[in-house]
């Protein structure tokens, strides 16, 4: 399986290393990036741990996390399939992109390679992301990366005491492409 790609012109996708360390606890500063990991980034050990477990999952072949890269290689990103399901051929989803990358259709871009790489190079079938009613901008990522919505999930998620509906969103290997992204 390839592990380094290029998702558009100067936007490349390539496995995380140690020596992303730094950029991993940048990017968990922001405090828009709280929710996403099990754990908090705030120190150099836990970065480790964070991309320890990326290494780990890729090995035992259950993830697959990329660093979203521009052509200087600093990190502008993750896009991840995970929850991979060999015997259905399906994963889930999952992005952030740094505060510096955000508006600039990084995520957008990264997902639809990660998508071809999951059919093409994992072959798997079916993928499938979620996100909450209230975050817009991590839907038009899925929209522009080619995943249709298929409904709400009810009170799925809860953050600090709050519960919030998800919409779902999939991408089939068989769906056409989506058209090549645009910045508005």
């Amino acid at each position: 399986m390839r592990d380094h790609l290029e998702a558009s012109s100067g936007l490349w996708l390539r496995r995380w290393s140690a020596d992303d360390a730094r950029s991993v606890r940048t990017a968990f500063t922001d405090p828009t990036m709280r929710w996403q990991a099990n754990e908090p980034i705030t120190s150099p050990d836990a970065a480790d741990r964070w991309l320890a477990a990326r290494a780990d999952q890729w090995a035992a072949g259950t993830a697959f996390a990329f660093a979203v890269v521009d052509d200087a290689d600093a990190v502008l990103g993750n896009v991840a399939v995970g929850a991979v399901d060999r015997r259905h051929g399906t994963g889930w989803v999952s992005y952030w992109t740094t505060q510096r990358a955000r508006g600039r259709g990084v995520a957008s871009r990264a997902c639809r390679s990660l998508a071809r790489w999951a059919f093409d190079d994992a072959g798997l079938f079916r993928l499938e992301l979620g996100h909450r009613v209230n975050n817009p901008a991590s839907c038009r990522v899925a929209r522009a990366a080619g995943f249709s919505a298929e409904g709400i999930e009810r009170r799925k998620l809860e953050y600090d005491g709050v519960r919030y509906d998800v919409e779902r969103h999939a991408r089939l290997a068989t769906d056409e492409e989506p058209e090549p992204f645009r910045l508005p």
